[in-house]
């Protein structure tokens, strides 16, 4: 039985943020979500946005995501009424040997994926665990495609938060902490984030603290990015400068590797659901399983006003059969149990345009390794592949990763939204909950994100909020083995969204009601250069 320290009587709320003839941005950090609001006041659009709001996101949640990492985007043109899809998953190394992942007989590695343990987590932790990362590609490609202000206005306020340096907090102290241990191992990542070989300390339990952690080496990569363009990182004198610093803590990445990659972009999978629309990625992400169980909730119908028994018996029954077959057949056997580290953020503007994006490095603090040239925290994207031979997503060189990844855009009624979450296989549960509050039962955006939701996710049990009505427990527990526990700030039990909905000329947006640093922010209509 798990002891519950927590106060019963203590409620947790955030209100959501209303903009009308103007866009909002939702983010995972309120200043990642400023930044992108800033963007949509100095006149560009949601695309515009959402790329300001990448970069941004990759240094203030460095162990979430960054240039080093790998995601998916979700695109709606109000102009063309119609959605896109972007992918930049990351992809092994050409080099790859897998002669270099011996199976080390000793169970199963401890971090995300329940595989069989490589000796010395080569694939887990290190520079052998780095795959080629594709973000900035993910955001060239969009920018390219549909971007209207400068590339270099985009990027350039990334590098001055970084130039600024990292805030540390009780939050950002205690993702540390989580990960001391392994940042220790690698010189650049101990002497970024640690003191003495130790997790930051931060003031006493009244004082006020400005400590922050110094990024000059990632600022000027950033600035580095902004004024030669994407195809710097890729092949330029920064991207010989990442192989060769990758290459010397034993990874395989090559110029080759990073010349070679592109970003794709793509028809999204239409999924029709209570006269409505649902757009998710096509491929290589949780997109078709969330279709998989629209497909399954729409042979039923729901008494009630708000979500009850029926309802999440439905949602558990769905994501069963999900799981089942994208854990026999796509590979994705991931523990829901340990902790992830991936973003999303969704943004809309004045014209209707809607963006979701969800970025990663994979585990957080991806590989633990930050490299000496450049200060990029990478990817430990080989983590994907299961290192055991014969397997539905088999460790191999050039091949994409299997992503828990699922950025949605809606459309039911008068109105339109973009969603999407954070934590890995989580993410799955919490997207198809919202859609159905939203699409279901016609919920508020506010109510939508502080309905209690259940999770599903693959594992041994059904993980609910404790907050549900007995009636909804006691009916879920009489099918399956249940566990019940509390909506917290950390760990995180469930995964956290975040998203903008459209109605007419009012755009909204709300981040999970936990995330201490999760907010939306409204575009003022004051160009930045007047602030």
């Amino acid at each position: 039985m798990t002891i519950d320290n927590f106060s019963n009587s203590q409620s947790t709320r955030k209100t959501v943020v209303t903009a009308v003839d103007g866009g909002v941005v939702a983010a995972q950090h309120k200043r990642g979500a400023q930044i992108g609001a800033e963007i949509l006041s100095a006149g560009g659009d949601a695309i515009d946005a959402a790329i300001a709001t990448s970069f941004a996101m990759g240094v203030l949640e460095p162990w979430m995501s960054g240039p080093a990492g790998g995601g998916a985007m979700m695109i709606y043109r109000a102009d063309e009424d119609r959605t896109y899809s972007i992918n930049f998953g990351m992809r092994s190394p050409a080099g790859l040997d897998l002669a270099d992942y011996p199976l080390s007989g000793t169970g199963v590695a401890g971090d995300l994926f329940p595989w069989a343990r490589v000796v010395g987590d080569r694939n887990q932790i290190g520079g052998g665990a780095i795959a080629v990362p594709g973000t900035v590609a993910g955001m060239e490609l969009a920018f390219n495609r549909f971007g209207t202000m400068a590339w270099r206005d985009l990027v350039s306020p990334a590098a001055k938060l970084a130039g600024d340096g990292l805030p540390v907090d009780w939050y950002a102290a205690l993702l540390i902490a989580a990960s001391t241990r392994e940042l220790a191992k690698n010189p650049t990542a101990a002497e970024t984030f640690l003191e003495d070989g130790q997790w930051p300390t931060i003031a006493g339990w009244t004082a006020l603290s400005d400590k922050r952690i110094n990024l000059d080496k990632m600022a000027a990569t950033l600035q580095r990015i902004a004024d030669k363009g994407a195809r710097e990182f890729y092949e330029g004198e920064l991207a010989a400068e990442i192989v060769a610093d990758v290459q010397a803590v034993g990874g395989s990445l090559s110029l080759d590797d990073m010349k070679s990659y592109q970003a794709t972009v793509s028809d999204p999978l239409a999924t029709s659901y209570r006269g409505g629309m649902v757009y998710t990625p096509a491929s290589m992400t949780a997109g078709e399983n969330l279709a998989e169980c629209l497909a399954l909730l729409e042979q039923q119908s729901f008494d009630g006003a708000m979500p009850g028994a029926d309802a999440y018996g439905a949602y558990v029954t769905a994501l069963k059969a999900t799981y089942e077959r994208r854990l026999r057949d796509m590979g994705d056997v991931d523990d829901s149990r340990a902790p992830t580290c991936t973003t999303h953020f969704s943004v809309t503007d004045r014209h209707g345009n809607m963006v979701a994006v969800t970025q990663t490095l994979l585990s957080i603090f991806g590989s633990k390794v930050v490299l000496p040239g450049s200060g990029l925290l990478m990817n430990n994207g080989i983590l994907w592949f299961d290192p055991e031979q014969g397997k539905p997503n088999s460790l191999a060189p050039s091949k994409r990763c299997l992503m828990n990844v699922c950025p949605l855009i809606g459309h039911h009624k008068d109105q339109r939204f973009a969603i999407g979450a954070s934590g890995g296989r989580k993410i799955l549960p919490a997207v198809l909950q919202l859609t159905s509050f939203l699409m279901d039962f016609d919920m508020g955006f506010e109510d939508a994100f502080h309905q209690a939701r259940l999770d599903y996710s693959g594992g041994d049990a059904v993980i609910i909020d404790q907050s549900l009505s007995d009636e909804i427990v006691r009916a879920i527990s009489d099918r399956h083995h249940c566990v019940t526990t509390r909506r917290t700030v950390f760990p995180y039990a469930f995964a956290c969204p975040a998203g903008v909905l459209n109605r007419g000329n009012i755009n909204q947006g709300m981040t999970e009601i936990m995330s201490p640093w999760g907010d939306a922010v409204a575009e003022t209509h004051t160009p930045i250069a007047d602030k």
